[in-house]
């Protein structure tokens, strides 16, 4: 017998009452509440920046490291212009929501996600228990990373000016790194599809810290996954969900209005928006 929305929202609370660690897996779908696009599909993409549209570009077409260098004004134009958006957006208040859940915990919490706005960092969560697997937009490397592979924080004022009518960005172009006098074309620390030029080394130091939590959790503790708004287009973090909460034994609350399917075991299906189904757990515990 199925249970109503209700239920599953009383179930869900139930496992994050008993459980003494918290793995948060997120995917674009948690942005959505602040008021960012999710780029699904090529109609959101379009959408959100009609010159693609007029080019016939999809977001694996788009967010190739190739632009920056056959086009690195246009490139810029997109990735600028993302940047400033993210950087201006504030988290919605279900981030201070799983927040709360984590700190309240024995194990604490960690977060893995997909998403490069860095707004897991920006609602409070340390540095050291975010694992941003694709990097983050708010972290820049050289283009060309044979030359130099070093990584460096983009400015909290970061500016580009962009034209809207064919998504150019005016220059300068963003260059570095800062501290030397040489400085090369610069590109966003994202891993883009085709990508042999991304430096791993931040990504690579969280992905440790997400092994060295997890080892600390036990079966005993009752980890709780859960995943916000991660599709199936690109699986990574459904995959994550499903692997960490089977190899734990613990319990994966998958939060997703579209695509809310889980595993028949051990899992409870909340077909919500990631906000409006935080807030109604919170209001269970």
């Amino acid at each position: 017998m199925r249970m109503d929305t209700a239920q599953l929202i009383s179930s869900a609370a139930q496992a994050i009452k008993k459980s003494r660690a918290i793995l948060v897996t997120a995917g674009a779908g948690m942005g959505v509440d602040s008021g960012l696009p999710d780029f699904r599909g090529p109609e959101g993409l379009w959408k959100a920046y009609p010159p693609l549209r007029e080019r016939n570009l999809t977001l694996p077409e788009m967010s190739t490291p190739r632009w920056f260098i056959d086009d690195p004004n246009f490139a810029w134009g997109f990735f600028g212009h993302r940047l400033q958006l993210y950087k201006r957006t504030d988290p919605h208040h279900g981030f201070s929501i799983l927040k709360k859940w984590c700190d309240s915990k024995l194990r604490k919490g960690f977060v893995f996600t997909s998403n490069v706005d860095g707004h897991f960092q920006k609602a409070g969560f340390s540095e050291d228990s975010v694992y941003e697997c694709h990097g983050s937009i708010n972290f820049l490397q050289c283009v060309d990373s044979d030359r130099n592979d070093t990584i460096w924080q983009a400015a909290d004022d970061f500016q580009l000016e962009v034209r809207e009518e064919d998504l150019h960005a005016e220059p300068p172009l963003p260059s570095g790194p800062p501290d030397v006098e040489d400085k090369m074309l610069a590109r966003p620390n994202i891993l883009m599809f085709g990508d042999w030029g991304f430096v791993d080394t931040r990504a690579s130091i969280q992905e440790d810290n997400l092994q060295m939590w997890l080892s600390s959790v036990t079966e005993d503790d009752n980890i709780v996954v859960i995943e916000i708004g991660a599709g199936n287009y690109v699986p990574t973090v459904r995959h994550t969900s499903e692997s960490i909460s089977r190899s734990k034994k613990g319990t994966l609350i998958r939060i997703n209005p579209r695509e809310p399917e889980a595993p028949p075991k051990s899992s409870i299906s909340l077909p919500l928006k990631g906000l409006e189904a935080l807030e109604q757990i919170d209001a269970h515990l």
